[in-house]
């Protein structure tokens, strides 16, 4: 099955998408990430997407989606779209999309968790500037304070994970997937999954959807 999954910044979409990959072999689709390889890469579509970001301007639909096609192309099914589609246009053209290439999205899955409980899991995070490697303060700490626990980098609170960015990051969430919401009810293919448990019941709850 085809997968679209929503969620907040904190709401552990990028955890679930792992445990799919890893359990059911699936394949992500990140929209940043099809960015950054396009660019580095140098294609046609990447720099014409540089050209407008170094305006500071917002990627034309047009070029994420040929970016998402280009990928489709290569035969990739059983997958999960992440960070996109962010509005009702871009849903309908990767609709549009998914038609011409007799593909289809078989579930918008969306985790919700309490805005309160975002602001807490997201200030409270820290990263290794060195590996990567995700930290809480609360609920994985490292062993050693400032300290990665895998290579011993430097480990710190990322700027976006700052309170007054994070309030901006999750009004801005709220915005564009309150029209996906219904865009996806009226399609039959919305569920909302309660992300605010324990990484393994929302993940079981997950695989029993996709059945």
């Amino acid at each position: 099955m085809n997968l679209i999954l929503f969620g907040a910044p904190g709401a552990g979409k990028g955890t679930q998408s792992e445990l799919l990959i890893k359990n059911l072999g699936m394949t992500q689709i990140s929209t940043g990430d099809l960015f950054r390889a396009a660019i580095k890469g140098q294609t046609d579509l990447g720099k014409k997407a540089q050209e407008y970001m170094d305006k500071g301007q917002l990627v034309p639909d047009s070029i994420v989606i040929g970016m998402v096609e280009e990928v489709l192309k290569k035969g990739v099914n059983n997958f999960i779209l992440d960070g996109f589609p962010r509005t009702v246009a871009q849903a309908e053209a990767l609709d549009n999309l998914l038609n011409k290439m007799t593909l289809s999205i078989g579930k918008a899955i969306f985790l919700e968790v309490p805005m309160e409980i975002l602001m807490d899991r997201l200030t409270g995070r820290r990263v290794c500037k060195n590996c990567g490697a995700v930290y809480h303060i609360v609920s994985k700490p490292t062993k050693t304070e400032g300290k990665c626990d895998n290579c011993g980098g430097e480990v710190v609170q990322r700027n976006d994970d700052k309170a007054e960015v994070i309030g901006t990051r999750l009004k801005n969430y709220q915005e564009f997937t309150s029209p996906l919401k219904e865009f996806y009810k009226k399609s039959g293919k919305y569920i909302q999954v309660d992300g605010n448990r324990d990484t393994a019941q929302v993940y079981t709850e997950i695989e029993k959807i996709i059945g």
